[in-house]
């Protein structure tokens, strides 16, 4: 007798970085449905959680910018495992101390750079949203939604006007 399959929780994530203590109005509209937050650093203030924490609960890590007696509560790096997707979490992806692969991890957020960028390596997803913060230089202002279902983890950009 074969037991019953094993259903499978699509899991939506929004993804940012680098606010600088800025929430663009159209940062929430972007993550409105979300399950989850992830905060790559570079928060600017705990305004900022606390803003993210009325859309959904947030992991955040802290960047080199945060500092200051409300920062001392975020770590370096996180950890956030859906359903046994694991996904790794610091502010500056040249800081990683692992390999991500062997460690089990099927992807990497960062932030720091405020470009936003999607690749693919040894099988695991490196994901910067950019940034959401205040405008640098001519780079777009954005996030990410990662959605993880099972072994299937696919992202998206959505660029900010606001």
């Amino acid at each position: 007798m074969h037991g019953k399959p094993k259903t499978r929780k699509m899991h939506t994530i929004g993804v940012v970085s680098d606010t600088h203590g800025l929430v663009r109005p159209g940062l929430l509209e972007a993550l409105s449905g979300v399950e989850l937050i992830i905060h790559a650093g570079d928060v600017g203030g705990p305004e900022v959680l606390e803003a993210l924490r009325a859309q959904a609960p947030v992991v955040a890590v802290r960047g080199n910018m945060d500092g200051g007696p409300w920062a001392t509560g975020l770590r370096e790096t996180e950890v956030v495992d859906l359903d046994g997707s694991l996904i790794y979490v610091l502010h500056d992806v040249y800081a990683i101390d692992l390999d991500p692969g062997a460690a089990g991890f099927r992807a990497v957020i960062s932030g720091h750079s405020h470009r936003p960028s999607m690749q693919r390596r040894d099988g695991v997803l490196f994901l910067n949203p950019g940034s959401a913060g205040p405008r640098r230089f001519r780079l777009p202002i954005t996030v990410a939604i990662l959605r993880v279902e099972g072994e299937s983890l696919e992202s998206r950009f959505i660029e900010l006007t606001d």
